[in-house]
């Protein structure tokens, strides 16, 4: 008679907030779990997303994206990516809310199977109830893997933190006398703050295309396409 049992060695184990799992691991628990939207391995530990609102979360992410995408639509052999895995290391595989990396000559790559493998340029996280771990635990991994320039939305404190990677530390930037952050590793992404907490888009744009305009901005974007300068 042929046994219905399947083995047990063919099931496998759902993934649980506070599981300590090996990446390996936590990737074939995560595979294994198509209707599971975003779970996180920050050193070793799984964190699991809670249900998201739209105004803690969606809103303010769609409008970093909207930015973000903005630029790169002026700037070449850039990618961005809205909530994808990345292979940091043996412990880290954070699914940040953005990203923007180099896709030829920067520090990071995109796998066989298509993952991020490496350390993107530039990390963005929406921080409501995740506020804690963003600015402690994923501060120092992120840190530790030379991200160059790490943005906080601070949802309900109505805040935003641009940390910038200087000798081996991070340090905030301040806006300028005009109320502008300026990246300093992607000429023209400027942010007016200001404008972006009140949700004044239009303003947020206009203050972009303003870096976009910049000589430092075109030589940049020469660099990048391989002109000589």
């Amino acid at each position: 008679m042929v046994s219905t049992l399947i083995s047990s060695t063919s099931i496998i184990p759902s993934l649980e907030n506070g599981d300590k799992l090996t990446r390996a691991e936590f990737e074939r628990r995560y595979s294994a779990m198509p209707d599971l939207k975003k779970a996180e391995l920050i050193e070793g530990i799984v964190y699991m997303a809670s249900p998201l609102r739209i105004t803690q979360h969606g809103e303010p992410h769609a409008h970093i994206m909207l930015w973000l995408g903005f630029y790169q639509t002026f700037t070449p052999n850039l990618q961005l990516g809205d909530n994808c895995t990345v292979r940091l290391d043996a412990d880290n595989e954070p699914q940040p809310d953005a990203l923007l990396r180099i896709k030829i000559g920067g520090q990071s790559t995109i796998s066989q199977d298509g993952y991020v493998e490496g350390t993107p340029e530039l990390i963005a996280e929406i921080a409501a109830s995740t506020v804690s771990i963003d600015l402690h635990q994923k501060l120092n991994v992120y840190r530790r893997n030379q991200v160059q320039e790490y943005l906080v939305w601070r949802v309900d404190n109505r805040q935003f933190d641009w940390f910038m990677l200087n000798n081996e530390e991070y340090i905030n930037l301040e806006p300028n006398a005009d109320g502008v952050i300026c990246s300093q590793n992607f000429p023209g992404l400027w942010l007016d703050r200001a404008a972006l907490l009140a949700g004044d888009l239009a303003k947020v744009l206009a203050v972009l295309q303003l870096g976009l305009a910049t000589p430092q901005h075109q030589s940049f974007v020469k660099k990048l396409s391989g002109d000589r300068i």
